[in-house]
């Protein structure tokens, strides 16, 4: 049984497009990606970033956009032109500056790592001004508009920028490749962590170029997921900084964080909040000073809590005092996942926030007099960024039919788009319906799916099926837009496209998230079973020519398919990235955290994991399989990926590999993306063409030699 709600159209359907082509991979990459937003403290003008790439040149560039935001007569312009990857804009208080975050050649210098950069709104050439070897990482203005407060990965034991800079140019010049740690977290993602270094605050003074390392022979750091700015925040008054950190030393990845202030300029710390089997994140102090919002999340009693919005006293305690006294301000009814960053109104009176919610992520008000928690804005389906000031929002969001597009709200009014970047490229485009249903999944609870239609679709004849099932898992298939997995690119060749939140993934509230822990791959299969028993119930659908293909955890999920789901019932995988063996994938940069999810350590019971871990069913795999993966990925380390292919092939099972060098967790590089795309493609047609009988006889002939 299902339910359908009203279908996503978008507007290219509604008029003739006979000469309007489905998007493709090119279009992905001619789009241009709005990313990070700041909006000046007087509300004229917002800055965004904006990257450009190029297929030809297989690179991208980012540039600083100035947005006003009064009205149509004053349309957007470019601010920076020369950079490379100018970043992270964000406006002094005065509104008269914009500081960011790029690496340039100027005045004969080229910067061997990011530093920071200060324009002028109405134009004119960016100046540098940080010459800090080891770069910046992220920054904040201090109130006075007079200094910068940035996080850079320093070399704790030594005092002083010019020693900084000096051991930074001797380390960058070594000769020797080997990385040699003792920590225990010492990677993240696609990198090591830098070798004896660790993320420390420090204070930029613009008239003097004067830098201060606030952390310096303390043992204070920053998180070293380099979390960006949600990790700090500044006082109204510019006298004290917030900072979280781990709560235990020797830090771990999957660590609890604790929150301190520091008071400047004695740089005496003193921490707020630190207790068990609570985690502590994105402090934003209230604008009068008197609180503190952060998000606090209860993972001494699940690891799967949600973050809930809290508040923390600051009023009326000297620095002295013990931990301030804070509270969470979510009720029992909010059930959501709490992002950062968090924003205040400009009264006090309200916080601002994202969170998901059923495939879909709006901004959210909390009011702090009633309490009450509602949605303030949906940009389309999901926000990805926002800013407020002088009583104004403004936001970054998407949907399932368009990129990123950025709009200033009025309390009252009606939203007002800012930009019309990608407009042009859109209407010359076909896309395809998108349509949101439930389907009774796992346990007999309802389960979303999100369907894409390829453009023309013609429900009279018969179209094959493509699973595309998310990662995470505490994420979320929805009313967004995407470019690694764009489900109308997906969709182009004539694919209906399925995508489940299954089980797990995030917007559905705790209970959701926590049901599969110790018992991975179980409920998630039976909710994507689900779906397709339903998708082959529907007159349109070639029960015949059904994929299944994913990415991260959705690789796991196609993996454990395989040896969990009857042979012939998917023509092809096509597993992206996913784990394969659960003790080898100890090797990933979150090693501390999977054993948590598995409900168990590998040597203290290795037969739990091994119920959870695709390769004990390796006997059973029969379906062919697209195996990627990249060497620089520290989340799934691609051994799972080598390991997979290399046991299909051994089993004389149809599989491809397509291994990238230079990509991590994700395919980043235009020229590798298009790739990615033509042999993802290529692959479920092919499949879709070769008889399911004569492909499993092939498989069986090969299995039976020796």
């Amino acid at each position: 049984m299902a339910t359908s709600s009203k279908p996503l159209t978008p507007a290219a359907a509604r008029k003739p497009a006979a000469r309007n082509q489905p998007l493709s991979v090119d279009d992905l990459w001619a789009f241009e990606r709005i990313g990070a937003l700041s909006l000046a403290p007087d509300g004229a003008h917002a800055v965004c970033s904006v990257t450009r790439s190029s297929m030809a040149d297989n690179s991208s560039s980012s540039s600083l956009w100035l947005l006003p935001t009064a009205g149509r007569k004053a349309a957007p312009r470019r601010l920076t032109a020369c950079g490379d990857k100018d970043g992270q804009p964000q406006w002094s208080p005065r509104s008269d500056r914009i500081a960011f975050v790029a690496r340039r050649e100027q005045q004969g210098s080229k910067d061997a790592s990011a530093q920071l950069y200060l324009i002028a709104p109405d134009g004119g050439e960016a100046q540098r001004i940080s010459q800090f070897g080891p770069g910046v990482d992220s920054f904040k203005w201090m109130p006075d508009g007079k200094r910068i407060l940035f996080a850079a990965w320093v070399w704790p034991e030594l005092k002083g920028a010019t020693a900084q800079n000096k051991h930074h140019k001797s380390f960058s010049e070594r000769k020797e490749s080997g990385y040699a740690t003792s920590e225990a977290y010492y990677r993240h993602w696609d990198h090591n962590m830098p070798q004896g270094r660790v993320l420390h605050l420090l204070l930029l003074d613009l008239g003097s170029g004067r830098i201060t390392d606030l952390f310096e022979g303390t043992a204070h750091e920053l998180p070293r997921d380099a979390a960006g700015t949600s990790a700090y925040d500044i006082s109204p008054d510019g006298r004290s900084i917030a900072f979280v950190h781990a709560a235990e030393q020797p830090v771990r990845p999957g660590a609890r964080y604790a929150l301190s202030e520091m008071t400047l300029p004695s740089r005496r710390v003193r921490c707020l909040v630190d207790q068990a089997g609570w985690d502590f994140d994105a402090p934003s102090y209230r604008p009068d000073g008197s609180a503190m919002a952060l998000t606090a999340a209860q993972i001494g009693h699940r690891h799967t809590a949600l973050k809930q919005l809290a508040l923390l006293e600051l009023a009326g305690q000297p620095a002295k005092s013990g931990q301030a006294r804070w509270r969470v301000l979510s009720d029992a009814a909010w059930d959501f996942h709490a992002e950062a960053p968090l924003r205040w109104a400009e009264d006090g009176q309200a916080l601002l926030f994202t969170a998901e919610q059923r495939g879909r992520c709006p901004l959210w008000r909390h009011d702090m007099s009633s309490g009450v928690t509602a949605p303030a804005v949906m940009d389309g389906g999901w926000i990805q960024a926002f800013d407020v000031a002088a009583g104004l929002i403004v936001t970054a969001g998407d949907s399932a039919l368009h990129p990123v597009r950025v709009h200033a709200h009025r309390d009252g009014g009606q939203a007002l788009r800012l930009e019309r970047f990608n407009d042009a490229l859109l209407s010359k485009r076909q896309l395809g319906e998108v349509r949101e249903v439930s389907v009774k999944g796992a346990l007999g609870e309802p389960v979303q799916m999100w369907l894409t239609f390829p453009p023309g679709f013609d429900a009279r004849k018969k179209h094959p099926v493509m699973h595309v099932i998310h990662g995470g898992p505490f994420a979320a298939a929805g009313d967004t837009f995407g470019y690694r997995w764009n489900p109308h690119v997906l969709a182009a060749r004539g694919h209906v496209v399925a995508q489940v939140n299954y089980h797990g993934s995030s917007g559905f509230g705790f209970a959701w998230r926590d049901s599969i822990m110790g018992r991975q791959g179980e409920l998630e299969t039976q909710d994507i079973e689900a779906a397709t028993d339903w998708l082959i119930q529907q007159p349109w659908a070639d029960r015949a020519r059904i994929s299944a293909t994913g990415g991260s955890y959705g690789g796991f999920l196609v993996a454990w398919m395989n040896g969990h789901v009857k042979p012939g019932r998917y023509r092809s995988y096509v597993c992206h990235a996913g784990v394969f063996d659960r003790i080898a994938t100890f090797s990933a940069d979150s090693y501390m955290d999977r054993p948590r999810d598995l409900h168990a350590r590998y040597w203290e019971d290795m037969d739990r994991v091994l119920a959870q871990s695709p390769h004990s069913a390796a006997a059973q795999m029969q379906t062919p399989t697209l195996v990627i993966h990249g060497a620089l990925d520290y989340r799934v380390p691609d051994c799972n990926g080598l390991a997979y292919y290399n046991t299909l092939k051994a089993r004389g099972i149809d599989a491809r590999l397509l291994w990238f060098p230079d990509e991590n967790h994700w395919v980043l590089k235009p020229r590798n993306a298009k790739l990615w795309y033509q042999e993802f493609l290529d692959w479920v047609q092919a499949h879709d063409k070769r008889p399911a009988v004569k492909a499993a006889r092939q498989g069986q002939a090969a299995r039976s030699k020796p």
